[in-house]
């Protein structure tokens, strides 16, 4: 039951995009296409999903103060945390690369509409963010990680998707040529942040 609260709660309450305005440059770019934003967000959500169980375990057998006690009793003062920002961006890149060639030999189409943004999935704050709140409120095992992994990825893939569909049919609509493009985007996201505001009053 907790791992279900969590999931309803990283995907509405503590979305990634309006609770802490994490992955915001992919979200704003790319949100011009709902099929694009899809793809996209998929490829983040399986991301969260594969990179938070991987680090969970690095962070609990290997970087933490006396994780390594399970080498030796001479390993138990042995304290690591240091490389713990590093060593996470490493598991993201490298599965980012995987993802980016699965994207590239299964859907060119996808993979030329992303352009730039799908190797800067490594460096998507999103990502490195989920992984830090995931070290900082110290989940009990790597499934809790994987819970909240892809229920911060299908919350922002939601938000991504959302903003996709509205700026697709502003494209018809009249607006003020001062707010046409990123101004309109941004009055948007701010705009659907309040909505989503609306899920705090969920008691979980």
């Amino acid at each position: 039951m907790e791992d279900l609260n969590l999931f309803i709660k990283s995907i509405f309450i503590d979305n990634m995009i309006f609770a802490y305005f994490l992955g915001m440059c992919s979200f704003l770019a790319v949100s011009k296409n709902v099929k694009t934003s899809f793809g996209l967000g998929i490829a983040v959500t399986f991301m969260l999903v594969v990179t938070l169980p991987l680090n969970f375990v690095l962070d609990k057998y290997l970087l933490q103060p006396g994780a390594m006690r399970w080498l030796g009793e001479e390993f138990a003062s042995v304290d690591l945390s240091f490389l713990a920002l590093i060593m996470f961006i490493a598991v993201i890149a490298s599965m980012t690369q995987l993802v980016e060639m699965a994207v590239e030999k299964f859907s060119p189409s996808l993979y030329a509409s992303l352009g730039i943004f799908l190797p800067l999935i490594a460096v998507n704050c999103a990502i490195l963010g989920c992984a830090l709140f995931m070290q900082q409120r110290d989940f009990g095992s790597a499934w809790t990680a994987t819970v909240y992994g892809a229920g911060s990825g299908i919350g922002w893939m939601l938000a991504i998707v959302g903003l996709a569909a509205i700026r697709e049919k502003l494209a018809y609509s009249n607006i003020p040529k001062p707010l046409r493009g990123i101004g309109i985007t941004f009055i948007l996201t701010g705009l659907m942040g309040i909505a989503f505001m609306s899920f705090l009053g969920i008691k979980l």
